[in-house]
This record gives C-alpha cells, structure tokens and sequence, in this order.
C-alpha cells in the first residue's frame, strides 16, 4: 500500500528530519537492489559507517505508530538474536515517514532454494513465544478466512482496507468467485485461534527481504508489518512460494509438517486460506489480471495437498 519515493525526489526536510533525529549528516548514495517497494537507500552518515534509508508516504494517520511498533519489535528481536538489522532511528515529516537501519554487506536473495527456505525455518523458530505487541496477524486471519467479523478487535488500516477489498474478490470472475467460495466453506466452522503466541514477520517470503552472503541467510528486513500470531504463518507463506519449484517439492512437505505440529489442520487451513487470498487481491487490485488464473490455480493446489495431509 506505501508508495515509495525515489531518492532524487525525496524532500529535503525528510533528509533533515533523519539527520536530526540520528546527530549526523546523510547524503544519498543509491538505491539499494530488491524490495517490492523498491524504497530502500543506501545513505552516508557524516564520520559514521553506511545505513539504509527507507521513507514511504504517509499512508493514513497512524502511519508512524505502525512504523515504532515495528521499531520496539525489532529491539525485542534483536535481543533474542533474531537476524534483523538494527534501526537507528524512526521520524516523520508532514509527507513522509521513514526509518534508518544498520547497513548490512549481503545481497537479496534472487530466489529461495530448499536450503535457504530450510535456514528460515531455523530462523522461524526463533519467533516462538517472542509476540511484544498486540497487532494480532493470526486473529486477523481468521477474519479473512471465515468472513466474519469480531467487534472487540482493533484492526490496523491496512487490515481493514485488504479485508474489504478481499471480500469484493468473487466479484471478479466466476472463476475466483468459485474458489472463494470453497475456501470459505472450507473454513466456516471453525473457532477463532487461541491467544497469539509468537513474533510473526509477515514476509518472509519475499527473497528480497532474505539477505545472503556465501550461501547463507545472514539477515531478514522488511519487518515494518510485524506483530504477533503464530510463526506457523510464516512458514505458510514459504508453503505458497515453494509450489513454483518443483526442487522445493521436498522441503515444502517439511513445511506443512512443522505447520500441522504447530496449529493443527484447522488453522493451518485458515492460514492457508488467508494467504491464498492475499495472493488473489494483490493482483486484481493492481489489474494484473493475467496472472489471476495462475494463482487460482496454485490455490486449488494448496488445499488439495493440505486436505491429502488431514
């Protein structure tokens, strides 16, 4: 939902605003490769090491509270040796909010290979019991899986906004209609997740947001969309991305093990369900409609593997 700003427009008063904030001047060096915003800079502060410059749009008003929530998530991580790159420092502007993180010396993962994916379940793991905050991805996925609605939950702006569009999608297509439904149906009865354990990323799976060095994970960014859930949904999402190799075959039945060990298969099909039509909004939203019957496709897919494993 952040549109990200490229460097030779970023305002001034943002530049200013971070050098404030951190004591040191910032110049922009580059654009750092990766990212599915594409809003990561590599910036010089004056007589300090190299840092990495995020700043995105404000998107509604409470656009910098996300951004701190993210911010003590990952001081909490970080001391539970989570590989996250440290922020030092978190501001806004009346246009932008942005923040700085250490520089780290790794390249983005061009792709997942099973021995990557099988470092980020090591990784995963390290979330177990480490939820800090009370943005609750595991209760919001419930919401999207069932459909129904829960008046004493505090839902962020970006989870409201994917919710009412997720609920548009059967408008599309019979096609996407057709395993709206079946997913639904699949997910109706069943109760609402027990209390939200543990720290869950949330992207994972993007290889961009993987930091490699020699073969091996040496960093995970992105975290600005962080909360708390069960880290069964992080290894959900790297299920989905394992269906488009078929060398990931392999490791992709780990996955679903560890899954069902976690949640059991009830919830492990609300959160495949939820991830199925996350993946379903993003394109329609954006009109890339081409790719529509690809994810129908791997939808079906999911479920029927899932429904082999009950």
């Amino acid at each position: 939902m952040n549109q990200c700003t490229h460097p030779k427009e970023l305002p001034a008063e943002v530049l200013d605003d971070v050098a404030s904030v951190v004591g040191a001047e910032v110049t922009l060096l580059s654009r750092l490769p990766g990212g599915v915003n594409e809003g990561a800079m590599r910036v010089q502060l004056a007589g300090r090491a190299n840092a990495v410059l995020k700043a995105v749009r404000r998107a509604h008003p409470n656009h910098l509270d996300e951004t701190l929530r993210a911010q003590r998530i990952v001081e909490h991580m970080r001391r539970h040796a989570y590989p996250t790159p440290a922020w030092l420092g978190v501001g806004a502007t009346a246009t932008h909010v942005w923040h700085l993180m250490d520089f780290v010396d790794a390249a983005p993962a061009p792709e997942l290979t099973a021995s990557l994916v099988e470092q980020l379940m090591e990784i995963i793991e390290l979330q177990a019991g480490q939820a800090s905050e009370p943005y609750d991805h595991w209760s919001y996925a419930w919401r999207v899986a069932t459909g129904q609605e829960s008046v004493d939950v505090i839902e962020t702006p970006e989870q409201s906004f994917l919710r009412q569009s997720i609920a548009r999608l059967s408008e599309h297509s019979s096609v996407v209609s057709a395993l709206v439904e079946r997913l639904r149906l699949e997910c109706a009865d069943f109760p609402p997740p027990p209390e939200a354990p543990d720290m869950v990323h949330a992207d994972l799976s993007t290889p961009s947001n993987v930091l490699v060095r020699d073969g091996a994970v040496v960093a995970v960014v992105d975290i600005g969309n962080a909360g708390s859930g069960t880290r069964a949904e992080d290894l959900t999402g790297l299920v989905w991305y394992a269906f488009q190799d078929p060398q990931l075959d392999g490791v992709r039945m780990r996955l679903w093990t560890r899954i069902l060990d976690l949640v059991g298969w009830e919830q492990a099909a609300v959160l495949a369900a939820t991830h199925i039509l996350h993946m379903l909004e993003l394109p329609i939203r954006e009109g890339r409609h081409d790719v529509v019957p690809g994810v129908v496709k791997r939808g079906y897919r999911a479920l029927d593997e899932l429904n082999a494993l009950r």
